[in-house]
């Protein structure tokens, strides 16, 4: 095996090929704290990509209740638990990755789900104590919490899918970073299926191939987000570019919220994949679980997160997220205005950081007619 650096565990580790990162890297920030689990991000990605025959069970997105959620079936507890007990010193993460943590003959730690695990997408949902017989508003001897995440493939840049294929079939675009499945030379061995430890990649029986999340790169080649991010209701999404840390510009919004200010951290960085989706933290689940899950940086990202309201920056380019169908890779501020912008630095959108407010009278003179407040 190769040494790669991971700038996320703030080391070099063991994996299968050398250290060779795209000309530009696919990446995208989950705002978690205003997602509302109404699953439009799911149906928008089921009825364009996986509607046909062998489909039925694969989610290239879903949105899972955190703790007791999971699809498929406990894809995280499994795989923590095979990997054990490990930790970080600091900022440097002193355990074993999947890749580190493989059994001898075996290119990655990884388990492969049974058909049922698949059955209950919506398992754990709005669920914060478990079983909840009768209710338990008036019991709160302890947290009452939960939360959602919304979950994509997360394009790393050292993807266990890509290192466990026997037939090289899976390959990272040099372009943009996608990581996808050449169904040509695959021959459904499913290693993918069991070293992903997001698990999202997906087995199709009847094509007897893999499928996995593409990012829409069809329409992230027209400089367009994927279908899951334009038709967020609660605007929790944001597509765009990210550097290696040293290369970080601050007029790139995700450079910005990773890298600046630390606000948005990786799913599970300990597992070594580099993952490049990124997730703002719940600001009201236990500070523990959240290491676990974002790694170090959890306490200081939910800190700068309710500090939002007087770091004009930080407010402005969140007010960016959902405004426009465009990618994203530039923004700047201009006193209460957020403009997001394109790699030449023309204007895409421009949104007001504050919204009027109106106040009109009870009675309306002109019309000689009182209104009606409608609750």
């Amino acid at each position: 095996m190769a040494l790669a650096f991971n700038w996320q565990i703030g080391r070099s580790m063991s994996y299968w090929y050398p250290e060779g990162r795209p000309k530009r890297q696919f990446a995208a920030v989950f705002d978690i704290n205003k997602c509302i689990a109404c699953q439009t991000c799911t149906l928008a990605c089921k009825t364009t990509w996986t509607s046909g025959k062998g489909q039925e069970y694969m989610l290239f997105n879903n949105v899972e209740s955190k703790p007791y959620g999971s699809y498929p079936l406990a894809w995280d507890l499994n795989l923590l638990t095979k990997l054990g007990a490990q930790e970080w010193r600091g900022k440097e993460y002193a355990g074993r990755t999947i890749f580190e943590a493989a059994a001898a003959g075996e290119r990655v730690l990884g388990w492969r789900p049974d058909d049922l695990d698949y059955a209950y997408p919506n398992v754990g949902e709005d669920d914060c104590t478990g079983r909840v017989d009768r209710g338990a508003a008036m019991h709160l001897p302890h947290l009452h919490w939960f939360f959602y995440l919304a979950r994509i493939c997360n394009h790393c840049t050292y993807p266990a899918c890509l290192a466990s294929c026997p037939r090289g079939s899976i390959y990272k675009r040099p372009e943009d970073g996608i990581v996808l499945v050449d169904q040509g030379r695959c021959r459904g061995y499913r290693e993918c299926v069991r070293a992903c430890p997001y698990k999202k990649v997906f087995f199709n029986p009847l094509t007897g191939t893999s499928e996995k999340c593409i990012a829409c790169y069809p329409k992230i080649e027209q400089g367009v987000q994927p279908q899951c991010f334009v038709n967020c209701i609660g605007k929790i999404r944001l597509a765009g570019w990210i550097s290696a840390p040293e290369k970080a510009r601050p007029e790139n919004p995700i450079d910005f919220l990773v890298h600046v200010k630390k606000l948005a951290l990786p799913l599970f960085p300990q597992l070594g994949l580099e993952p490049n989706v990124y997730y703002i933290p719940p600001i009201h689940a236990p500070a523990a679980f959240l290491e676990q899950m974002f790694g170090p940086g959890a306490a200081q990202a939910i800190e700068t997160y309710r500090e939002a309201a007087r770091d004009p920056d930080v407010c402005g380019l969140l007010g960016l997220f959902g405004s426009t169908e465009r990618v994203v890779p530039r923004w700047k501020r201009d006193g209460e205005w957020v403009e997001g912008r394109d790699d030449d630095d023309r204007q895409i959108v421009r949104v007001p950081m504050r919204e009027p407010v109106y106040i009109q009278e009870a009675f309306d003179a002109k019309y000689q007619v009182a209104r009606t407040n409608c609750p």
